[in-house]
């Protein structure tokens, strides 16, 4: 079965820059296109950066310039790195991919922004 697996959240300082990582299983991971979401307490999920088979990516608004999405098709691996962060970055971040008419989620991992 499909299995995503996030991990490198944690505590960073504003202004900070963390990297986190969603191992993918159970998919053909070279022909899916992978996102990562946010959802804060009280908010909605939203969407954060996407990235295609073919290395091609989008943003959203708030994170564009600060986040980067970039892919190990060898290692089954989806990462994005946060630089620059904010207090309103302070989320628990999500691994998404779907697959045909089915949307998978990992577990998500929690990042913090604090002083």
């Amino acid at each position: 079965q499909v299995q995503l697996v996030e991990s490198g959240g944690g505590l960073v300082q504003p202004g900070g820059s963390l990297r986190l990582s969603c191992a993918a299983s159970g998919i053909i991971f070279s022909s899916d296109a992978m996102r990562w979401f946010r959802q804060a307490p009280g908010k909605e999920r939203e969407f954060v950066a996407r990235i295609s088979p073919g290395g091609i990516t989008s943003y959203a608004n708030s994170v564009k310039g600060r986040f980067t999405i970039s892919r190990d098709n060898a290692k089954n691996t989806v990462y994005l790195q946060m630089n620059s962060l904010k207090p309103e970055d302070a989320a628990v971040y999500y691994c998404n991919v779907q697959v045909v008419v089915d949307n998978y989620w990992g577990q998500g991992t929690q990042v913090t922004v604090s002083s």
